[in-house]
């Protein structure tokens, strides 16, 4: 069966300017044209979209789908490099998920510096509390080294 380019971005919520830049990347080296050069997507382009939106959802850039649909096409010659194209990314990913954790510390300790202050109506408590009365959490967070000292946190 074959779709018209408005018929596909309302069935998929794929903008149209969106189809137009997949097909000019490269994304859909197949698809068939009517007489006047008209898009006519068929299931396969249908197909391939799925497999773009997965990608994108990865984090891989357009480029990077584009290569990694061509090497789908030479078939199992190309599954080694597919497969490090993955484990590239996963390390990636990885070391953000690493910095946002650093991050999600902070926010933490700093969270629970402010509640505490506010508590007790002065920044003096934090800042001055015995490490043995701060909340292991927190501790966890200064050992870790996203907070080296609480002093050096607040000004």
């Amino acid at each position: 069966m074959q779709y018209s380019i408005g018929e596909v971005a309302k069935t998929t919520g794929i903008a149209i300017s969106t189809l137009r830049y997949y097909d000019r990347e490269g994304l859909f080296p197949n698809m068939e044209r009517s007489g006047g050069g008209i898009r006519r997507f068929t299931d396969k382009e249908i197909e391939i979209l799925g497999v773009i939106e997965c990608l994108k959802t990865s984090g891989l850039s357009i480029k990077e789908i584009k290569l990694f649909l061509d090497w789908c096409q030479e078939g199992d010659g190309s599954l080694q490099k597919r497969r490090n194209l993955f484990y590239e990314r996963l390390a990636v990913v990885t070391k953000q998920m690493e910095e946002l954790q650093k991050t999600m510390n902070t926010l933490r300790f700093k969270c629970w510096y402010y509640d505490t202050a506010l508590a007790a109506g002065t920044e003096a408590v934090p800042k001055s509390l015995p490490q043995s009365e701060i909340p292991e959490d927190i501790l966890a967070y200064q050992r870790s080294g996203c907070l080296k000292s609480f002093e050096q946190t607040e000004p």
